[in-house]
């Protein structure tokens, strides 16, 4: 191999440093995802995608008045014209839009399963839904083929999209926006139409108005529920002067019989996460004022939780301020007026600015639409006064039509026409042409004519576009206008029974090392493997729950220990130990770990092949040596507990090491507050004193899961229901052999299907 240095002046390529390249790359990221995605326009208050949305049912003809047509094919068109990106994200974007309790305006109308109030993300697939634009849509899309609008050519070059529609109203403040760009992000409430434009009509009478005065006119957002804004009006003025600030909902009730019963939440609140965590409360023994919970929402009332107190010496309002403080009864929501204004740039822009530049902005659309109309009338009177001559002279121009080899040439010169006047006259039939009248071409020249004087005086007069701009937003209100929805109410503030109620109930995962280090991380969604452990430590089990609940950890030795999840160190950091909360007997490992409600039911059992069921509620222990759960025979061990959901339903699952394998109705085991258990699968005395075969894993099953088996020789296998009826028996039974391959079985697990 040579020494010889390359010489790079050979290369043409250029070089860029790895600093030059990542900055220039993060920024070209950076400001595609504020332009391009994440922020709306002032113009007409729309994200890219939205944008595209509207503009492509437009073009497929999906108007109010069409038939609906399949969601997927308006969500195909989006992407294969407009929009390269996934078709879940174009659809969930357009689901959005089709939502009444999302948007304040809907910009689709749909037909079929979209979703509900308690769950957003239950809408159907785009291949079972239908829908067209809502008559709202008109408002943004009526001015498009006007010339109003610039236009941008497509990802590919093929096609030609509107850079930002033509809006009537100020959408931006009407349907507001929530998006996440790069270093920014942006919380835009929605507004009442009949306010906003109010608002509008004053600051065009007065453009030195300031935010005090427009205030007047628009006093807190209007969010498409019926639940209560009580933000004080200071607080709401302060917001809309900064651009900025936050805003408090509190959800509608009144009672019925004794019962309280809410009849309005907070916007994009789940009923059903509501009654959750008062639940949760009254497991906790938190809320016990509160004997039953009901939810009777249905199709007349979207809306109808039902909180039964346990008397009527019950104080409803203290009840109700302690929920409203520890539940999402009450809601706060952060504003941040943050949008891409006319100049491109993004901005936090008070709501004078916000009205004042949209203002601006209709001006020159209305402008751009006047000049376009002034232009076709212009053209017209141009082609009508060449008419008019071909009329007058009509035998003399049939003659030269008909008998001269260059008519063209020949009419232009002899009756002093231009090109255009000519080539409309050739294009006219000469049957038609010998039919026109002279009164209906002075006609339309007299009404194009005043039609032109009237929009030459608008676009000289100040005044007069003033006039036309209020005329046509006042035509929007009539069209689109309504009430208030979310009514503004002045509250006390809410305040929780104790400092205990008022801790907030989190789901947690909690996480135990092999060393018996322990944890717990936010939510559900972490994945521990990916957690920092110790020099020669590493995970050994995790556990799903809440703030609020106990973990009970089993050790080898059949022994229960609980340790309330709220003390535990966050998943941050590494943990602590668990010696310095519990006591497991010397050389003691934990073999499973579990949370839920005290009733729920779990599988106990040992590789003997016994087991019994036992509650969640009856493995706490109040010591730190814990206490004796299960009995273990001489030689054996435990098997990772499992968690029973449906007694009566559920099957349970046993395989030996040796491969055999038996399923029967869990509800064929007792339920035991602890003990050695009976007998789940007969495994010879003499083979398992030995250690030679042994019950290795149990699962539980449903009929409508898959069944995984994995076996050191033989990668896991995939079985249906229907395809282990042979291995159904009764309990106690020996079970039937797999077939071969699966002698070595290491674990089962349960998989639903796709």
């Amino acid at each position: 191999m040579s020494d010889t240095p390359i010489d790079s002046s050979n290369f043409s390529a250029e070089q860029l440093s790895i600093k030059e390249y990542a900055e220039k790359a993060y920024l070209d990221y950076s400001m595609y995802v504020i332009l391009d995605r994440a922020l709306p326009h002032i113009g007409d208050g729309l994200k890219p995608v939205q944008r595209r949305i509207v503009y492509a049912m437009s073009e497929l003809g999906l108007k109010a008045s069409a038939k609906y047509k399949k969601s997927a094919r308006t969500v195909g068109d989006v992407i294969g014209k407009f929009h390269p990106h996934g078709d879940s994200s174009v659809y969930e974007a357009m689901v959005l839009m089709a939502q009444p309790f999302s948007y304040r305006y809907p910009l689709v109308d749909g037909q079929g399963n979209w979703g509900s109030t308690d769950d957003p993300k239950s809408f159907a697939a785009m291949r079972y839904t239908e829908s067209r634009l809502a008559p709202y849509a008109d408002a943004l899309m009526a001015e498009v083929s006007q010339g109003t609008v610039d236009w941008q050519a497509n990802f590919d070059g093929t096609l030609f999209e509107p850079v930002i529609l033509p809006a009537k109203v100020p959408n931006i403040l009407l349907n507001g926006t929530t998006g996440i760009a790069v270093g920014m992000a942006t919380d835009i409430p929605s507004h009442n139409l009949s306010e906003v434009v109010a608002a509008c009509i004053h600051l065009l009478e007065k453009p030195n108005a300031s935010v005090e005065d427009l205030f007047a006119f628009i006093k807190a957002p209007d969010y498409p529920t019926e639940a209560e804004i009580i933000t004080p009006s200071e607080s709401i003025l302060e917001m809309y002067k900064t651009g900025k600030g936050s805003l408090k909902m509190r959800a509608v009730y009144d009672t019925e019989q004794g019962d309280i019963v809410v009849t309005a939440l907070p916007h994009q609140v789940s009923g059903s996460k509501v009654l959750e965590q008062i639940a949760a409360q009254m497991q906790s023994k938190k809320l016990p004022m509160v004997v039953d919970l009901r939810d009777e929402s249905d199709h007349e009332n979207p809306t109808r939780l039902v909180i039964v107190p346990k008397s009527n010496r019950v104080d409803i309002d203290t009840l109700m301020s302690h929920l409203f403080s520890s539940t999402d009864l009450e809601r706060n929501y952060r504003i941040n007026m943050n949008m891409i204004g006319i100049d491109g740039r993004p901005k936090v822009k008070n709501l004078s600015l916000i009205i004042k530049e949209w203002l601006s902005y209709r001006k020159e659309t209305i402008r751009k639409r006047l000049e376009y109309r002034l232009d076709k009338i212009l053209n017209r009177l141009h082609l009508l006064d060449g008419l008019l001559i071909a009329f007058l002279n009509i035998d003399k121009v049939i003659h030269i039509i008909r008998n001269e080899e260059q008519p063209k040439k020949t009419l232009m010169k002899k009756f002093g026409l231009s090109e255009a006047q000519t080539d409309y006259i050739l294009d006219t039939r000469l049957r038609q042409l010998a039919r026109l009248e002279e009164m209906k071409i002075t006609d339309e020249q007299s009404q194009l004519s005043k039609e032109r004087d009237e929009i030459e005086k608008i676009l000289s007069s100040n005044k007069r576009m003033k006039t036309l701009m209020k005329k046509e937003l006042q035509v929007v209100v009539e069209e689109y206008g309504d009430d208030r929805r979310s009514p503004i109410v002045s509250r006390d503030e809410a305040l929780a029974y104790s400092e205990d109620d008022i801790t907030s109930v989190d789901p947690i995962t909690v996480v135990l090392s092999t060393k018996g280090w322990i944890r717990a991380a936010k939510g559900h969604e972490i994945d521990p493997h990916t957690l920092s452990y110790k020099s020669g430590d590493s995970f050994k089990l995790a556990v799903k729950g809440r703030s609020n609940q106990a973990v009970v950890l089993l050790d080898s030795t059949g022994r229960s220990y609980s340790v309330p999840a709220r003390g535990l160190p966050s998943a941050r950091g590494q943990g602590e130990p668990l010696t310095g909360t519990i006591n497991p007997p010397s050389g003691a490992s934990f073999k499973g770990a579990m949370m839920g409600a005290e009733e729920q039911l779990y599988l106990l059992a040992t590789d003997a092949g016994y087991g019994f069921i036992a509650k969640l509620g009856d493995m706490y222990a109040n010591k730190k040596a814990g206490k004796a759960l299960i009995k273990i025979p001489e030689g054996g061990e435990v098997i990772v507990p499992q968690k029973v959901d449906d007694l009566e339903n559920d099957l349970l699952v046993s395989v030996t090491n040796q491969g055999y394998l038996l399923i029967f109705p869990i509800s064929d085991l007792p339920v035991m507050a602890k003990g050695k258990g009976v007998k789940i699968m007969n495994i010879p005395k003499d083979r398992f004193s030995d250690r030679s075969e042994f019950m290795v894993s149990t699962a539980i099953m449903k009929k409508e899961n898959l069944l995984l088996v994995n076996s050191k020789k033989k990668s896991a296998k995939k079985w249906t229901y229907s395809e282990l009826t042979n291995y159904v028996g009764s309990r106690a039974k020996r079970g039937r052999k797999l077939p071969n391959g699966y002698k070595n079985v290491t674990s089962l697990s349960i998989e639903l299907k796709s």
